[in-house]
């Protein structure tokens, strides 16, 4: 990718299903996967597809990628790799961490609302097998719903050990300010922030260290790679976690603890391919980026904005500071089934976009008051136009 100027052209080159007719609106769900990705899983598999470990020429080079992989993966987000674990999905990932955390009986956990599911279900278990109070953290407005560091002064106590939040909503794409939660939440000695960031990395750079979370987790195959995702957890945070692993290998590090080989191994040497897409100035190529889907969430906000009979929820200002171009609407007198199916009509199936409450029901049902239909969703990236 060219970080000066973006290229529209050649970003979409490197992605294999985009020689198609198909219009891919429905990013939010997964990204479409780049072709030096594709390239890398197939090498890995026809070449060096044999158990970790082994002392002999192909089990050398396959566990030299694997671990490439991993350093990559940490880099990506300014962590060390003691630091991270790769897995399946950011849902399993989270539900692995909350049986290897303990708290006393009593403490307290706040659980935001307008969350996907996966930052949701693992900290309701948790909560109900050790005893522990869940706080509800709902936002104070339903028309443009967002956490505000604000809202936790009424929520914290001496007995928080955990909040849990997400960066950017699947469904309403407004930012929230992590690195301000981050410091109310500390201003509890020992509690820690958990934060998904599924919806918020495939538009943005991460930096966990300037974020000063203790918990974050995204999907690769959201941000242009393969069906792997990684959680992170800070120096202290690794310290209370738990190993789930088997009693005779290392402890030691977030991929001990919480591994359970389930970093498959060609997609985690494949994510080198990811990182280097971004080219040799990864900020001035994700400005770019940023830039271009500002471009795109204004055209479609616009159009959006000026229709009386449509609500968007979530962020109605295009600014990228504010949201990204995960866009949701409803249509009054309309239902969002209908509305994209009549969409899939018209364009013979090439347009894709969705309906539903992705998997963010809590917030689609109780915060925002509507139906099981929920919402019609343009999921849209930097490769779209």
């Amino acid at each position: 990718m060219s970080s000066s100027n973006f290229d529209i052209s050649t970003a979409k080159s490197k992605f294999p299903a985009l020689n198609q007719p198909q219009v891919f609106f429905d990013n939010a769900g997964g990204s479409q996967t780049l072709g030096a990705v594709i390239e890398s899983i197939t090498n890995y598999l026809s070449k060096t597809n044999v158990q970790l470990g082994a002392t002999y020429a192909v089990g050398k080079k396959s566990t030299s990628l694997y671990s490439a992989g991993y350093a990559a993966a940490a880099k990506y987000i300014n962590a060390s790799e003691e630091n991270i674990v790769l897995g399946s999905s950011t849902t399993q990932l989270f539900r692995n961490l909350s049986w290897a955390l303990s708290f006393p009986a009593g403490c307290e956990v706040i659980v935001s609302k307008i969350d996907h599911e996966a930052n949701i279900a693992s900290w309701v278990s948790l909560a109900s097998h050790q005893n522990l109070t869940i706080k509800w953290w709902l936002p104070k407005t339903k028309i443009n719903p967002k956490l505000e560091a604000s809202d936790l002064k009424d929520l914290l106590s001496s007995k928080t050990v955990l909040v849990t939040c997400t960066h950017a909503s699947n469904i309403l794409g407004t930012i929230h300010d992590i690195k301000d939660i981050a410091e109310a939440v500390h201003s509890v000695p020992g509690a820690l922030l958990c934060v998904d960031a599924v919806a918020y990395a495939p538009h943005r750079r991460v930096d966990v260290t300037e974020l000063g979370v203790d918990l974050y987790c995204f999907s690769w195959y959201k941000v242009y790679g393969p069906h792997i995702s990684m959680l992170y957890a800070s120096p202290n945070a690794l310290k209370q976690v738990q190993s789930l692993g088997h009693h005779f290998n290392p402890s030691s590090t977030l991929q001990d603890k919480l591994g359970l080989a389930g970093s498959c191994y060609e997609l985690t040497a494949s994510i080198p391919s990811v990182i280097s897409y971004f080219g040799p100035d990864p900020s001035a190529s994700w400005a770019a980026i940023e830039k271009h889907e500002f471009d795109l969430q204004s055209t479609l906000l616009t159009y959006l904005n000026a229709r009386p009979d449509v609500t968007i929820c979530g962020e109605k200002d295009p600014d990228t500071k504010k949201r990204v171009s995960t866009i949701s609407f409803v249509v009054e007198g309309k239902k969002s089934r209908d509305i994209v199916e009549k969409v899939d009509e018209i364009s013979k199936g090439e347009m894709g976009i969705r309906w539903g409450g992705f998997y963010s029901n809590r917030l689609v049902e109780e915060v925002l008051g509507l139906g099981k239909d929920g919402v019609v969703r343009v999921s849209m990236v930097h490769y779209n136009t």
